[in-house]
């Protein structure tokens, strides 16, 4: 965050919930919506949808000096809400169908964005749905799109169709000395192709103008998506695939069970230079 807070044509994919641009701690004029996308703005700040949207977007595109962590303010958030604002009940992380979550997908690569963030359970699984969200991401796997997603808070030890799928870098949720937090979710892709990073007690912005703590791989996967924006901002030249091949040789030694190593992002960011290097 030293070297760099991010640059405004890297476009970050948000498929969450609505945010509260009201915010004062937002950096509005770096947050844009896509066009026609039904619940952009917060009608229920009260709802569990928009406070997720709004804590997220929040640990990307804060004023830096404020509460929440504004890992990459100086880059484009393109928000694409897919939760609805009706009451989840006790859900700790938002839910979606796999046929709309393919499709906000296809929406963001459509857009432009170099990185996709997504937080989301999924409900009415079935082999065809599946497909669909499958060829989505094949889909932005072909655009060179880096997608980062939370792994879940189930504290289930498999998979998803989401973490299961070769262009997904899953993040789960440790706490401050790097245990893994006891919810979060593991497996064989997780712990292979995966990262963890902190989650418990973080800060962050709230609807309304307030400021929570909170956590879960939902919070986690932020700091993953965040550090690939810096990284990308501070390289401008490097390519998907350069940026994946520094993070799996960073923290290739610590692949050895269903529990993903640590984020190092200083450690990533000095790969991805000496990659350049190498291959100029």
């Amino acid at each position: 965050m030293e070297v760099s807070s991010g640059r405004p044509d890297l476009l970050i994919g948000l498929v969450d919930g609505p945010v509260d641009q009201t915010h004062p701690d937002l950096l509005v004029e770096h947050i844009r919506e896509l066009p026609g996308t039904p619940g952009g703005q917060c009608i229920n700040a009260s709802s569990i949808a928009c406070a997720h949207g709004t804590f997220v977007a929040g640990m990307f595109s804060a004023r830096r000096g404020g509460p929440a962590a504004a890992i990459c303010p100086d880059c484009t958030l393109v928000v694409r809400p897919i939760f609805s604002e009706e009451s989840l009940g006790d859900m700790v992380m938002p839910s979606t169908t796999p046929d709309e979550l393919a499709c906000a997908i296809v929406d963001c690569v459509k857009a432009g964005v170099s990185i996709l963030n997504l937080s989301s359970a999924l409900t009415q699984p079935s082999i065809r749905r599946e497909r669909r969200l499958e060829d989505a991401l094949d889909y932005a796997m072909q655009s060179e799109v880096i997608i980062v997603a939370a792994a879940g808070n189930q504290r289930n030890v498999g998979g998803s169709p989401i973490t299961r799928h070769p262009a997904v870098v899953p993040v789960t949720a440790c706490e401050t000395q790097g245990r893994p937090l006891d919810y979060s979710n593991l497996g064989h892709s997780i712990g292979r192709r995966g990262l963890s990073a902190p989650a418990c007690g973080i800060a962050g912005l709230a609807p309304q103008g307030k400021v929570v703590f909170s956590g879960g791989t939902s919070v986690a996967a932020p700091f993953v998506t965040g550090t690939v924006a810096l990284i990308w901002s501070a390289f401008p030249r490097a390519n998907a695939a350069q940026i994946k091949l520094a993070i799996m040789q960073v923290h290739a030694q610590r692949r050895r069970s269903v529990v993903p190593p640590l984020l190092d992002a200083w450690a990533t960011y000095r790969a991805v230079a000496s990659i350049l290097c190498e291959r100029s």
